[in-house]
């Protein structure tokens, strides 16, 4: 069998040395994703704290205390969801496959994820996350002017966060709508192949 310049790479084809070096450095972002595992525990260890927090004080707290310490625990399991996307989808997107074929906890969105993709589903995590902090802020927010109970919450500071918010939810759409017109352009260029 001859090699010709129009003969597909081989699994496991030797490179050049230039080449395995530059392919090779995508293993420098191990560190990286190891360092997520370890913030994915210490962010375990923050929801047992907090979630015993609620239960000791299951009988002390009012209703709204509550609801503000399950938002925060609901905060910290989204953060952990977007770590594992993060920690999955890039290492599978960017150093090397995890060979999860068949796997009966192989994630649903695992099988289509591409760099692309991914963004989209940061986005949308970031923005589920944004949403639970700024529902805690309004629920602080009530207390605001009022002369009984203090809140650590300015009206321009709930403003703000009300914009960034914003900003977020426009940033997405943003990402999704050039997404949908860079697949687009790609599956138009495959219907009509130039000759």
């Amino acid at each position: 069998m001859s090699f010709t310049p129009d003969t597909p790479l081989l699994p496991g084809k030797n490179l050049r040395p230039l080449p395995m070096l530059i392919f090779g450095s995508r293993w420098l972002q191990l560190p990286l994703y190891l360092g997520l595992i370890v913030a994915q525990g210490v962010y375990v260890v923050l929801f047992l704290k907090e979630l015993w927090h609620l239960i000791s004080h299951a009988f002390d707290f009012s209703e709204q205390q509550i609801m503000l310490v399950v938002l925060g625990l609901i905060d910290v399991v989204m953060i952990s969801n977007l770590l594992v996307m993060v920690i999955v989808g890039g290492y599978e997107t960017f150093v090397s496959r995890l060979k999860l074929e068949g796997h009966p906890d192989e994630p649903e969105w695992l099988s289509h994820v591409n760099a692309s993709v991914l963004k989209i589903k940061l986005a949308m995590a970031i923005i589920g996350i944004s949403s639970i902090h700024l529902l805690r802020t309004f629920i602080e927010a009530g207390n605001l002017g009022g002369s009984a109970r203090t809140t650590n919450y300015t009206s321009e500071g709930v403003m703000w966060q009300t914009i960034i918010h914003v900003v977020f939810i426009l940033s997405a759409i943003g990402i999704a709508y050039v997404d949908r017109i860079s697949n687009g352009s790609v599956e138009a260029g495959h219907e009509h192949p130039t000759h």
